[in-house]
C-alpha cells in the first residue's frame, strides 16, 4: 500500500477546521492564526495532492467531492488524537477502566477495598456498573464483568476470583428458633431466581425437600437484606456479609453449606488488554489470593 509521505500536520489542520466552518477566517479564529495563513496551509495541502478540497465561491467555500471525502477522516482522528492527549495528567497517561459487577460482589467484596486500588493505581479511573448477573460485555462496552457461576461463559476468558458456598443465613429473632435443619419448614425461605438452590442444600442437610413460596429475589444483597429485617432465611455466601455477621445483624444458624459456584472476572476473548486492564487484574487476583495468571 502506498501512503502519500510528509503531509504536513498544520496543513491538515488547517483544512479540516476551515472545512467545518467553510470559512478560513472562522479556522483563522480557531487556530489563532491569521487568515492568509490558513490559506496558505490549504493551498499546499492541496498542491500535495494534486486534487482542489474547496470550491472558492463569491460568498465563501464548498466543498469539491475529495474535500467531503477527506473531512470525516480528519475530523475523527483530531477528536481521537484530542481524546488521548486529555487522559495524561501529571506527566502519566490517565485511563478509564469500566467494569461490571454483580451486585452482591461489589458490595461485600469490592467496595471496601476501592481505596486500596486508588492508591496504588492513581491514574486508572474506574467506572462500575452493578448488574443481576446476566451482563454482555460487548452490547454494554465493558472491559470486564466480574458474575457469579461455574466460568465457562461462551466468548469470554476468566479467572477465578473467590469460592462462594452457599450456606443458611437469616436474622437473629429467627435464628433463636432454629435448632436443627427440619425447623426451617415453619420458616419463610427466601429464594433467589436460580430455583434449585433450596432442594440442593435439603439434600446436602439431608432433608427431603418441601414445597416453598418465599418470595423471589433478582439479588442476593436485597434478599439478604429482607433477611437482616427478619422477612425470612436467605441462602447465600457468608463470605460476602462478612460485616453483617461480624454486627450480629445476620447469624449462620447452620455449618450446612453447598457449592454452585464461585464470583469470576471475565473478559471478550477477542479483546487485547489495555494497560489499565492488565493492573486492575493482577491487583483484583492478588487481593482475592489468587496466583496470577500470564497475559494473554
Amino acid at each position: 500500500m502506498s501512503i502519500r509521505p510528509h503531509l504536513p500536520l498544520k496543513a491538515l489542520r488547517a483544512f479540516e477546521s476551515s472545512a467545518r466552518h467553510l470559512s478560513f477566517t472562522r479556522a483563522a479564529l480557531e487556530l489563532n492564526v491569521t487568515q492568509a495563513a490558513v490559506s496558505q496551509q490549504v493551498r499546499m495541502l492541496e498542491d500535495r495532492l494534486g486534487a482542489e478540497l474547496f470550491k472558492r465561491l463569491p460568498r465563501g467555500l464548498g466543498l469539491t467531492d475529495e474535500g467531503r471525502a477527506l473531512l470525516p477522516v480528519l475530523s475523527d482522528a483530531f477528536t481521537r488524537i484530542e481524546r488521548v492527549l486529555n487522559q495524561f495528567e501529571g506527566g502519566r497517561f490517565h485511563e478509564v477502566l469500566t467494569v461490571g459487577v454483580v451486585g452482591t460482589f461489589a458490595v461485600g467484596w469490592l467496595m471496601p477495598r476501592l481505596k486500596a486500588f486508588r492508591d496504588t493505581h492513581p491514574f486508572v479511573e474506574l467506572r462500575l456498573l452493578t448488574h443481576n448477573n446476566l451482563v454482555d460485555l460487548a452490547a454494554e462496552g465493558l472491559d470486564y464483568a466480574i458474575r457469579f457461576g461455574e466460568g465457562g461463559w461462551a466468548g469470554t476468558d476468566s479467572a477465578l476470583l473467590l469460592d462462594a458456598p452457599l450456606s443458611a443465613l437469616c436474622g437473629p429473632d429467627i435464628a433463636r428458633r432454629l435448632r436443627v435443619p427440619a425447623d426451617l419448614s415453619r420458616e419463610t425461605l427466601l429464594r433467589s431466581y436460580r430455583t434449585d438452590e433450596w432442594n440442593t442444600w435439603f439434600a446436602a442437610a439431608g432433608l427431603s425437600p418441601w414445597p416453598l413460596n418465599g418470595p423471589v429475589f433478582d439479588s442476593s444483597r436485597l434478599m439478604v437484606e429482607a433477611a437482616v429485617q427478619g422477612a425470612g432465611v436467605a441462602l447465600a455466601p457468608p463470605c460476602m456479609f462478612a460485616s453483617e455477621l461480624q454486627r450480629g445483624l445476620l447469624v449462620q444458624p447452620f455449618e450446612t453449606h453447598i457449592r454452585l459456584g464461585g464470583y469470576w472476572l471475565t473478559w471478550l476473548r477477542s479483546r487485547r488488554l489495555s494497560p489499565a486492564m492488565e493492573q486492575f487484574r493482577a491487583w483484583l487476583l492478588a487481593a482475592a489470593g489468587q496466583a496470577p495468571i500470564a497475559s494473554s
